[in-house]
């Protein structure tokens, strides 16, 4: 089996060429950073010469490559849209060129806008584009729309995999997760907005685990690959302080304000036969000797 990845020296892109690795499935990946490993490319995805790297009649190309942080995105719409849906134009049409069997797309679960007390979001669930007041997520939106559209044009297979929030073992770019694990572990005070804010967390390991059970799916499927319960900063804290043994106090700054976004990931697990293997505390001992 060959893939290939863009995006391949981000967080996930590296977990998943080891994975590939691995499973001797032979990844051929490119990125915008410096490297000079084999089959490593640093090549633009909005570059012409991108078909030129792209192996012919490949079985996936797995597109993980994006200006993914909202941070980056606000009030920069130029080279989001660039970078987020020309970028995946441009792929789109060399995969079309080089034969590729399946195209999977990392899109995100900012897309869902709005979230009702209780309400649980899945594939299904009403997308307001008028709520939205995110770059990125519109970004990606339009990149699902081209994406289905091409689909229904003759395009190959396609996958768009809804990420949750991501964490892991990483030096930067941390979430909530690693973020509050390093605090309970350096700090004597523990600063939160509300304890019950929640998100339903998943471990890069699990995600990269959901990228490759998608290799080879047919059709055009639209699945979130999300954690399995919600955990709030509550939680958190309470894991971490129990594996490092420490116990700041807490300070709860707006413990009214709170925010929270379930959404099920019961498509991925009837569709890939996918479930996640880490919990919240086997999660959280990964992140031991990188985040703190």
């Amino acid at each position: 089996m060959r893939v290939f990845i863009t995006g391949v020296k981000g967080f996930v892109g590296q977990e998943l060429a080891l994975q590939c690795e691995k499973q001797g499935i032979e990844a051929i990946g490119t990125d915008i950073a410096d490297g000079d490993e084999h089959n490593y490319y640093k090549m633009d995805i909005n570059s012409n010469n991108i078909t030129e790297i792209i192996p012919e009649g490949c079985d996936a190309i797995i597109h993980l490559a994006a200006l993914s942080r909202d941070q980056d995105c606000k009030n920069n719409a130029v080279d989001c849209f660039r970078i987020n849906v020309m970028g995946t134009l441009n792929l789109m049409e060399a995969a079309q060129q080089k034969g590729a069997k399946n195209f999977i797309f990392a899109s995100t679960e900012w897309v869902y806008d709005s979230f009702l007390e209780g309400e649980i979001k899945d594939e299904n669930s009403f997308i307001d584009i008028a709520k939205h007041k995110s770059e990125y997520a519109f970004s990606k939106l339009v990149s699902e729309g081209n994406l289905r559209q091409k689909y229904q044009h003759g395009f190959c297979n396609v996958t768009i995999l809804r990420f949750g929030i991501i964490y892991g073992p990483r030096k930067s770019n941390w979430s909530a997760v690693e973020s509050l694990f390093h605090t309970v572990s350096t700090r004597d005070v523990v600063e939160v907005g509300s304890l019950k804010t929640g998100r339903c967390f998943i471990h890069v390991a699990d995600i990269v685990k959901g990228v490759i059970k998608s290799i080879g799916l047919t059709g055009f499927h639209l699945i979130n690959l999300q954690g399995d319960r919600l955990i709030t900063l509550g939680d958190i804290i309470e894991v971490s302080k129990r594996i490092t043994e420490k116990n700041p106090s807490i300070v709860e700054k707006n413990p009214e304000n709170i925010s929270v976004r379930n959404v099920s990931n019961e498509k991925a697990r009837t569709v890939l036969n996918w479930e996640p293997e880490y919990n919240l505390e086997k999660g959280i001992e990964s992140l031991i000797g990188t985040v703190a």
